[in-house]
């Protein structure tokens, strides 16, 4: 089952992901798609993990999620956008081919038995990209979103701490 959680920047996704992780399990995954980049993220990283309890098992990993040993598990995955960035990243800013990886990806998720909580920031609501580069970006993260929410069994919009139930199963 794939629960797909998106929303504007503090939100409040990560907090309803990984609350609801936890009322479906004991012993949750995390999944943590970031590449640190800076100094300034990387403290943002230490807050999150700062915030997990000890009874969450958690895995780094910037792209090939569903090779981790996620079968049968509940799955928190934080974030699409940052894993986009990876795809974006290694296939040379290629929009088309990014997200045939990035679906390539979600339908292998997809397949595996249990319940991930896809998290996605919803970055075409804010300002334009003032880039050439920014707003390709913010169009593939726009497509990537639509291809989970499609595919997902549940879609929750989070706004202001609350979530809105796009898509109930």
């Amino acid at each position: 089952m794939i629960v797909y959680i998106s929303g504007g920047v503090r939100s409040g996704k990560s907090r309803y992901a990984q609350e609801k992780a936890r009322q479906l399990s004991d012993a949750p995954v995390y999944v943590a798609t970031a590449r640190i980049w800076d100094v300034e993220f990387g403290q943002r990283v230490d807050r999150h993990r700062a915030e997990r309890g000890p009874e969450w098992i958690t895995f780094e990993q910037e792209a090939n999620l569903a090779t981790l040993p996620l079968t049968n598990r509940v799955a928190v995955i934080d974030c699409v956008t940052l894993w986009l960035t990876n795809l974006f990243m290694a296939h040379d800013s290629d929009v088309a081919r990014t997200l045939t990886a990035f679906k390539a990806e979600i339908d292998a998720l997809a397949k595996l038995p249990g319940t991930f909580l896809i998290i996605s920031n919803e970055i075409g609501m804010g300002l334009h990209a003032d880039t050439e580069l920014g707003r390709a970006f913010t169009d593939l993260q726009g497509w990537a979103n639509q291809y989970v929410a499609a595919v997902a069994d549940e879609a929750i919009f989070m706004v202001s701490g609350l979530p809105l139930f796009l898509k109930t199963m």
